[in-house]
């Protein structure tokens, strides 16, 4: 076992579906709420306890991604870059992030979700901890016929995962976050294009399903797991983060009070680098 130090976020494709918002920038930058989409995510990595972190993007984004994250520096982490080409599907992660991954445990999270929750939380840093095979994570939801989705048997274990099944064998979707042995790019490069023509993350989930060396972890009902990747979610979305946040009075998706909590920043390095310029109601709640 061995802890997961690496995290990709795959903000590539075109974003087609929720045109036309996204048809000058890629949707990781549009608002969920008060912060752009990609926070949550990189947030979800940080909170997991993963300082090395992959932002894999189209290429004409690229420029605003650096704008927007940088090195990662001002919250004592790095952050790297890689382009996909194409939108070849979730799976070419890791061949493009080879070099990055090397022979390291990795995480993926796609840009587009949103895992919010205590007990998701520990759930992810324990597992990010001391890790071994590959961990995925199921979601009950009431349309699973839009995700990969788990089958189980008469145990309740785990026995398949269909893509966007017709008939789908439960209501669990496997949601957007994946942890790896660094065994998953061989098994990325060998995998064949589906009739979608993509390489599909649920054949990498297979692979390891068959190996009996796959882990499925429920969240529970006390959580919230959100793709906003269309107009109708994203506006779910917001308002899901805008209602928890002013009732509860807390800050959701928030890299700066992630690096606070890991202690790779203090309050001094946070006012060092908002100073005395940037004023805004996110600001206000982190100084």
């Amino acid at each position: 076992m061995t802890k997961i130090k690496k995290g990709i976020i795959l903000s590539g494709g075109s974003g087609t579906r929720m045109y036309p918002m996204t048809s000058a920038l890629s949707k990781q930058f549009l608002p969920i709420f008060d912060k752009p989409m990609i926070y949550y995510p990189l947030t979800t990595l940080m909170e997991s306890g993963i300082n090395d972190i992959l932002v894999i993007c189209n290429r004409d984004d690229l420029t605003l991604f650096n704008k927007l994250l940088g090195s990662g520096n001002q919250w004592g982490i790095n952050i790297s870059y890689e382009v996909q080409e194409n939108p070849n599907g979730i799976a070419e992660a890791f061949i493009i992030g080879e070099k990055f991954i090397q022979n390291d445990n990795v995480a993926l999270i796609l840009g587009d979700n949103i895992i919010y929750g205590s007990s998701v939380k520990k759930t992810l840093s324990s597992l990010a901890s001391n890790h071994h095979g590959a961990s995925i994570f199921g979601y009950e939801v009431s349309d699973p016929e839009r995700y990969g989705v788990a089958g189980f048997d008469e145990k309740g274990l785990l026995e398949s995962i269909e893509e966007k099944p017709k008939n789908p064998k439960s209501n669990f979707a496997i949601t957007g976050l994946y942890f790896y042995e660094s065994e998953v790019i061989d098994v990325a490069k060998g995998l064949k294009p589906s009739k979608r023509g993509e390489l599909e993350i649920t054949d990498i989930n297979n692979y390891f399903l068959q190996k009996k060396k796959l882990n499925f972890n429920k969240f529970d009902l006390g959580s919230a797991w959100l793709d906003a990747g269309t107009s109708s979610s994203l506006l779910s979305a917001s308002e899901f983060i805008s209602t928890l946040q002013e009732r509860q009075g807390i800050l959701i998706g928030s890299p700066e009070l992630a690096a606070l909590e890991n202690k790779w920043i203090n309050e001094d390095d946070i006012k060092s680098f908002f100073g005395l310029k940037i004023k805004s109601n996110y600001t206000n709640q982190i100084l």
